[in-house]
């Protein structure tokens, strides 16, 4: 930190504060070792590969990219490895992933396309000088040779440096198809960053083939390089074809088994499990009504149904399920009875006041999960599920906690509102408890935060106000996300400081989570079906003027809002839509029009627009543009493939069209995220300054 900083160039420069901080934890399966990725400091965007000994509380860096490639640059990435980046929103460098064996002993991680693999007893770390570039490199569980990711190949790494081609390659295919790695649709939406899975003995892997040829080609143009080519992408948007997925057993003697299910009903494969109990696998119907979780015939591909749900609006993808115990015994979660419950052998386990939010850890003693009461998502606690049935919370604390565990040794990660960042304790069955340490900076600015609850509908809002307010009526700053899947009232310390920067230049800010976010039950979460623009709006509204009533410290005569992604859909929407409440708004990267977006994500909420061409009519901001009356700043990034620009340009068109005035801030070379560092610290600027001449002047 320098001695000139300010918030927005210390924000933009730690790439909102996670720089330094411990990330990606491992631990061994003896609990000796507990592997994780961290830069050298607060500032230092590359990541190393780091083992703390538990006996001894040491830690070594065993994967240093300063040493590895000489200046630790790696700017040369595959596109394979910069398209892993943007869907899962990775803006840090170095190593930003690896695997290790089934025991913990050996990892294996890519640098600049090449494959390095650390001995994590010894700390000793080599290149493996394989053809590249390459993607996605693991160890077989028993650490005798690492597959990996190649452009539209699979293949086989040997310790020794030797390599071969598993799958792909065939002449007979088309240059659309890959093995071995995820389609977009699995990485964006899904959170299934990976294509294949190694058999337990290491001698067969399950590999998704993709074929990408029935997905519309869209391209992603460079308007400030005329001399740059074009970029050409498949995009799935609604209604049209998403890639052809398929699973296959691969063995390393050169067998090939195509693994049968009805993928024409289920096309969507969310996750596949290999462990000793056996390899499964999740599909999900095209229209997201109804899942099914088979278990695969290692010989013959033939699948067996272990549990099937369906719903009339949508079922959910929870994070770390289905599982398969040792004993056959199947661990998932489903909706059932209003509540999203943990599920042993398709039974509920979990009472209906708790929300199960994702499955850490199983095994024959205990399945670890995070949860929150139904009525308050503002903290996410871990909990144990004991074999005898007895639930026990492991963390009670208001905040955001997770933990890792094997064998006695566990990494507990909690974020709170009292200290800015996060701790990282390593627990030992033995007794002894030491942190990680973190070089994370701390902010510059401390949240002046209250939390409300609305009356009628239950909202929980966060308040932010200047710490030397003096009790006057204040413009007001909406601050949303509200979109699915997302909270931003959280007992967090860092999830407010951008929002207290704000409150620090004179504003009340004010940010809600409104029906259709998670952790508030299954009626709260499917508001939206149908209609992503109607509960959000009409909550946003609802907090507003109950904590109006609450303090005097909000002017309504003034109120802006802003927000990114589904938050910049939402801040038009409420322009557009109630200008009589909204005087000024900033929509960055919005969702203008829901049929240019992607089909897994739109379809749950909306449905084929084929179909339901009058949901999409009412949830999209073109028709509204006629209405407009108020500031509007349009901000995107030109270079996003993900909610392209096509949709500010649309609406700024449409705008035009109508005669209504409006800004509108191109990002050159700017994905979804906004890691530069300068774009980062100039965008919160140019969003005061806007702010600050678009809103009226207070009534005396």
């Amino acid at each position: 930190m320098t001695a000139a900083d300010t918030f927005p160039r210390q924000h933009a420069r730690t790439q909102r504060f996670t720089l330094g901080a411990p990330r990606d934890i491992t631990v061994s399966a003896d609990g000796e070792r507990v592997m994780f990725l961290r830069s050298s400091s607060g500032t230092d965007p590359v990541n190393a590969l780091w083992v703390l000994d538990v006996a001894n509380g040491s830690e070594r860096l065993v994967g240093d990219p300063l040493v590895l490639l000489n200046d630790g640059t790696n700017n040369d990435l595959p596109p394979m490895e910069r398209a892993r980046r943007e869907r899962s929103r990775e803006g840090a460098g170095g190593i930003t992933s690896y695997a290790t064996d089934g025991a913990g002993k050996v990892a294996a991680f890519a640098l600049g396309g090449r494959m390095f693999v650390a001995g994590l007893l010894t700390g000793l770390t080599r290149p493996l000088d394989v053809a590249g570039p390459v993607f996605d490199p693991r160890p077989d569980p028993t650490a005798r040779r690492i597959a990996y990711a190649s452009g539209q190949l699979l293949c086989i790494g040997e310790l020794d440096g030797t390599w071969r081609v598993l799958a792909g390659g065939d002449p007979a295919e088309a240059d659309t198809v890959s093995w071995g790695s995820a389609d977009f649709i699995a990485a964006e939406e899904m959170h299934r960053f990976r294509g294949y899975w190694w058999s337990p003995d290491g001698s067969t892997i399950a590999a998704c083939r993709v074929d990408t040829s029935p997905v519309d080609e869209w391209v992603i143009a460079d308007p400030a390089n005329p001399d740059h080519p074009v970029k050409t992408v498949r995009y799935p948007s609604a209604g049209t074809n998403n890639a052809t997925v398929s699973l296959h057993l691969l063995g390393l003697n050169g067998s090939r088994t195509d693994v049968d299910w009805d993928q024409e009903f289920f096309p969507y494969i969310s996750s596949v499990e290999w462990t000793r109990a056996g390899l499964i696998m999740a599909v999900q119907a095209r229209d997201q009504r109804a899942t099914m979780t088979l278990k695969i015939d290692e010989i013959t591909g033939e699948t067996e149904v272990l549990a099937q749900d369906c719903d009339d609006a949508w079922v959910e993808l929870v994070p770390g399920v289905p599982r398969l115990l040792p004993d056959g015994t199947l661990i998932s979660a489903a909706d059932r009875d209003g509540a999203r419950r943990l599920m042993v052998n398709n039974q509920p386990v979990t009472p209906v006041d708790l929300q199960v939010r994702a499955v850490l850890e199983a095994d024959a003693a205990s399945i670890l999960f995070q949860a929150n009461p139904i009525d308050d998502s503002t903290s996410l606690h871990v909990w144990r599920r004991s074999h005898d049935g007895t639930l026990t919370a492991l963390t009670d604390e208001p905040g955001i906690h997770t933990l890792t565990e094997r064998s006695g040794t566990s990494v507990a990660r909690s974020a709170t509102l009292s200290e800015p960042g996060a701790t990282h304790l390593v627990s030992h069955s033995s007794g002894t408890a030491r942190p990680l340490e973190s070089f994370a900076e701390t902010p510059l600015v401390t949240p002046n935060v209250e939390f409300f609850r609305s009356a009628a509908t239950g909202l929980t809002s966060a308040l932010l106000l200047p710490h030397d307010h003096d009790g006057s009526p204040l413009p007001v700053l909406l601050d949303p996300y509200g979109g699915p899947h997302a909270l931003r009232v959280q007992n967090s310390f860092n999830a407010f400081v951008a929002s207290q920067w704000f409150a620090d230049q004179g504003f009340a800010v004010l940010v809600t989570d409104n029906r259709g976010t998670p952790g508030r039950g299954s009626v709260w979460e499917r508001a939206v079906h149908g209609d992503l623009a109607t509960a959000p709006l009409d909550d946003q509204i609802e907090a507003l003027h109950f904590v109006t009533k609450q303090t005097a410290a909000l002017d309504p005569s003034r109120v802006a809002i802003r927000g990114w992604s589904f938050g910049g859909y939402l801040a038009a929407l409420a322009v557009l839509r109630r200008p009589d409440v909204f005087h000024a708004a900033i929509a960055g990267a919005p969702v203008t029009e829901w049929r240019l977006y992607d089909t897994h994500y739109t379809e749950r909420y909306l449905g084929d627009p084929d179909v339901s061409a009058a949901q999409y009519d009412a949830s999209s901001l073109l028709p509204l543009a006629g209405d407009l009356t108020r500031p509007l700043l349009l901000i995107h990034g030109l270079a996003d493939d993900n909610v392209v620009a096509a949709h500010t340009l649309q609406l700024s068109s449409a705008l035009l069209a109508a005669g209504k005035r409006h800004e509108v801030l191109p990002l050159v070379g700017v994905t979804h995220m906004t890691p530069q560092e300068q774009v980062a610290e100039n965008l919160l600027l140019h969003q005061l300054d806007f702010l600050r001449r678009s809103l009226p002047e207070p009534t005396s």
